[in-house]
């Protein structure tokens, strides 16, 4: 038994607006299954595949407050491509970010409601990823957190370090899921999470509780839904959704 990594949750006040943002910056087609939600993901896409991995674009209210713990970071091709991704995306609505980066070769940007993404210099690593290179996560303890991830989800784990760690799909597509090093500690409820779902005729409550002795924590929520919500063992949400 094992999950997969389908979609990314992003809150949002204005959910359509912000999906418009996104849909425009990645080339995907937008769609919504009900009031307040946004859904993205690429044309001619059959839900669920590894090829890609879906946002979804919830609204809520609170606003942003920190720097977001889960961003993505976008592929080039070249330094043409990427500085003209770059003067695209500021023309849809992004803008300069500082996140103490210093002098480095990509640059990072904020979307129209302050979520931080980077767009990357060209690396040979991400040329067929498709528009998102990575999921990027920041933690304490990178070797930790691509321990559980990889055992709870059928990731394979390409590199591993002190400083950070790197994970793809088992069939060697879409975007990897990196986690990175960072002082910063985490500050209230994630706006960005991740969302696993099984395999179908896995059992929810069964593979719920195999994470749970992975190390993850279940979250009541206090209202009753199809999925389950957890912390993993960095305190970072992410919902495990009914198996498909």
């Amino acid at each position: 038994m094992a999950t997969r990594l389908v979609q990314i949750n992003m809150k949002a006040r204005n959910d359509a607006a912000l999906g418009g943002f996104w849909a425009q910056a990645l080339g995907w087609e937008v769609s919504s299954e009900g009031p307040g939600v946004t859904n993205l993901e690429p044309e001619g896409f059959v839900y669920p595949d590894p090829v890609a991995v879906c946002i979804d674009l919830v609204v809520s209210p609170e606003p942003k407050t920190v720097k977001n713990r889960v961003h993505v970071d976008l592929a080039t091709t070249s330094a043409e491509h990427q500085a003209e991704v770059v003067a695209r995306l500021k023309d849809l609505g992004a803008t300069a970010a500082d996140v103490g980066q210093g002098d480095v070769p990509w640059t990072v940007l904020a979307d129209p409601e302050g979520n931080e993404f980077c767009v990357l210099d060209p690396r040979p690593l991400y040329q067929d990823t498709g528009p998102i290179a990575a999921v990027v996560v920041d933690c304490a303890d990178p070797r930790a957190m691509a321990r559980f991830w990889s055992e709870a989800t059928d990731w394979t784990l390409h590199e591993v370090t002190d400083q950070g760690a790197r994970l793809r799909s088992a069939k060697g597509v879409g975007p990897y899921l990196e986690f990175v090093r960072t002082p910063d500690v985490k500050s209230g409820w994630n706006r960005v999470h991740l969302d696993v779902r099984p395999y179908p005729g896995d059992d929810l409550e069964t593979e719920a509780a195999r994470l749970r002795s992975l190390g993850a924590t279940p979250i009541e929520l206090g209202e009753k839904v199809r999925w389950r919500v957890f912390a993993d063992p960095e305190g970072n949400e992410f919902c495990l959704l009914t198996p498909s």
